[in-house]
């Protein structure tokens, strides 16, 4: 009988240093800047020569030590406790494409940073947006959070890549993570938890995803997931794809589409 194998950190080197590259980058969807300590024992990690729990306990002591004081301070400690997590989440194949799951990784995320972590919001939102000139999306009734993600992810389970091509592929996916970030379920968070919900469901598509994209342009793919959800007619301003799937298109093939936030802007 074939057994099964307890999963355990990557041993290689390259997929350690994909994982941290891509946390560390999206705390950047949020203005967050990881601290030079996070930095250095991630690298040490990269190395092979400190396990995550390790340095999940190096970060506590030295948070224990060195509480935050200042606002600045906290949003450090949080970027820092985040890309733990986002690190060990991505260092694990366990994945369920499911309402769960993804308050699952809301909850892992960012648990004793939210008193809301792993719990739908309970307020309807807004947000003022950069991209659109300090104009907001708007984000799903939080009366219905847990139907409409539920609706989100069961047409994407009936939905069959099988006859598309590479393009057709990118196209779909980025419209259906395009529409299920708009639900925007949390009271905070949203990007980076979609993100992960994101690298891991392709993991489960075959997917091989390279780092670049999450890790030096968060704030684009921020911004291409509020331009896919914002249309005023009266503008002729139209919701559209086009910019996260180019953010895909070098995420998956390799691509070298220059991704600039000034040309998805479309501030007055």
């Amino acid at each position: 009988m074939t057994e099964y194998f307890v999963q355990t950190e990557p041993e290689d080197y390259k997929k350690r240093s994909y994982n941290w590259k891509t946390a560390i980058g999206l705390q950047a969807v949020d203005g967050l800047v990881p601290s030079q300590y996070l930095i250095d024992i991630a690298n040490l990690n990269i190395k092979g020569e400190l396990s995550i729990d390790e340095i999940q306990r190096k970060l506590q002591n030295y948070y224990e030590n060195k509480p935050a004081e200042t606002t600045d301070e906290e949003r450090q400690k949080e970027a820092d406790l985040v890309s733990l997590r986002i690190t060990k989440l991505l260092s694990g194949d366990a994945f369920d494409l499911s309402y769960i799951q993804l308050l699952s990784i809301h909850k892992n995320l960012f648990e004793d940073i939210y008193d809301f972590a792993g719990k739908c919001r309970t307020y309807n939102i807004s947000k003022k947006e950069w991209v659109l000139g300090g104009l907001s999306v708007v984000y799903g009734d939080f009366e219905q959070l847990q139907e409409t993600v539920e609706y989100d992810i069961k047409q994407e389970k009936n939905f069959s890549y099988a006859n598309l091509d590479e393009n057709g592929i990118i196209k779909h996916f980025s419209k259906f993570i395009a529409n299920f970030w708009q639900i925007h379920p949390f009271g905070e968070g949203n990007t980076r938890t979609v993100a992960v919900f994101a690298i891991k469901y392709l993991r489960t598509l075959g997917y091989e995803i390279t780092n670049e994209p999450f890790e030096s342009h968060s704030w684009y793919f921020r911004n291409a997931l509020v331009r896919a959800n914002y249309q005023d007619f009266s503008r002729k301003i139209y919701a559209t794809t086009k910019y996260l799937e180019m953010f895909f298109e070098n995420a998956l093939l390799g691509a070298k589409n220059k991704l600039k936030n000034r040309e998805i802007s479309i501030a007055p």
